[in-house]
């Protein structure tokens, strides 16, 4: 039986709440990673993802020069520990539609990340079981119209006043 030790990845990059988000997208696009754990010291006090970034700070017109971690982060984690047995670690990723995991220890201080990517990579799940977990966490999420912007238009593109360029009519 495979854990979360024979395949997460040690020694990740960490930011504090008070980094900024430009400073994160930087480390994102230097490490070619989508998300950064955010910790208090040793401590993880949340995840900053590409998403949260682009969609709590760039969509609400936010300056990513000031704004903060602590302002787009999302702090309710889940996380798994380094004994989780891969197959239920598997379920809940399916389950929940994440894709990566960060690690902890028991005072939750961040020691590694665990990602679909990692069990796939080192064999060491059941190949049926990681495909199905991978459709499942793919499985398109309903589109959150609650409170829609300026962007918000019809399906397909164009606009909603018209002023999309006029199609050419064939002959």
């Amino acid at each position: 039986m495979a854990t979360v030790a024979d395949v997460m990845t040690r020694g990740v990059r960490t930011m504090t709440p008070s980094d900024t988000v430009v400073h994160a997208a930087q480390a994102m696009d230097e490490l070619n990673v989508g998300v950064i754990p955010v910790c208090d010291g040793e401590k993880l006090v949340g995840m900053v993802t590409d998403r949260d970034i682009v969609v709590r700070g760039v969509a609400q017109e936010a300056d990513p020069r000031t704004l903060k971690l602590a302002d787009v982060m999302s702090t309710n984690v889940r996380c798994v520990t380094e004994d989780e047995d891969i197959d239920s670690v598997l379920g809940e990723m399916a389950d929940t539609q994440i894709r990566r995991m960060p690690v902890v220890d028991g005072q939750q201080k961040l020691v590694g990340i665990v990602t679909l990517g990692d069990i796939a990579a080192k064999d060491v799940g059941d190949e049926d079981e990681v495909a199905v977990s991978l459709g499942d966490i793919s499985s398109p999420a309903e589109p959150d119209r609650s409170g829609q912007s300026q962007a918000s238009g019809p399906a397909g593109g164009g606009s909603a006043s018209g002023s999309a360029r006029p199609r050419r009519q064939s002959k």
